[in-house]
């Protein structure tokens, strides 16, 4: 648990630092606005996720940008959130597969850092409030060999 927790804020440092220093990282978070909290209810809720952003990528830092089409990400869990809300709810992003996955109720892009070189995928899911998934991608990619540091 200490090891998820310890990933957990250097993953909320990482992206501190990346949308205040990254100009890159800014401008793909540019023009996402949150979803309307009132979505048409005949339009399907849309998980779009893009490619890795290059710039940090080259450093071996994965920064990927989505956004949400009738659905708006907020941090709002269990039943009772579903049946007074609709259209929101939050990500499960899983990483090469593991059997486990985390929230996030961000709304930010996804910055994930500490991947060792080479082929990665992560799955990320868009989820109501009791975690049931309405809709789902999987971004895959290639971490360069950087080197020991970031």
């Amino acid at each position: 648990m200490n090891t998820l927790l310890s990933y957990a804020a250097r993953s909320a440092f990482s992206l501190a630092v990346a949308l205040t220093l990254s100009p890159e990282a800014r401008a793909a978070h540019a023009g996402h606005d949150l979803a309307p909290a009132t979505a048409q209810q005949s339009q399907p809720a849309r998980l779009v996720a893009e490619a890795p952003l290059a710039e940090p990528l080259a450093r071996g830092v994965v920064v990927i940008p989505y956004r949400t089409e009738n659905f708006r990400i907020v941090p709002a869990f269990g039943v009772a959130a579903r049946d007074t809300f609709s259209r929101i709810g939050h990500l499960h992003v899983t990483v090469d597969g593991a059997p486990w996955h985390w929230a996030d109720a961000s709304g930010l892009p996804l910055i994930i850092a500490g991947l060792p070189a080479g082929r990665h995928s992560v799955l990320i899911e868009l989820a109501d409030p009791s975690h049931k998934v309405i809709d789902s991608q999987t971004v895959s990619f290639d971490v360069p060999n950087v080197g020991a540091g970031h």
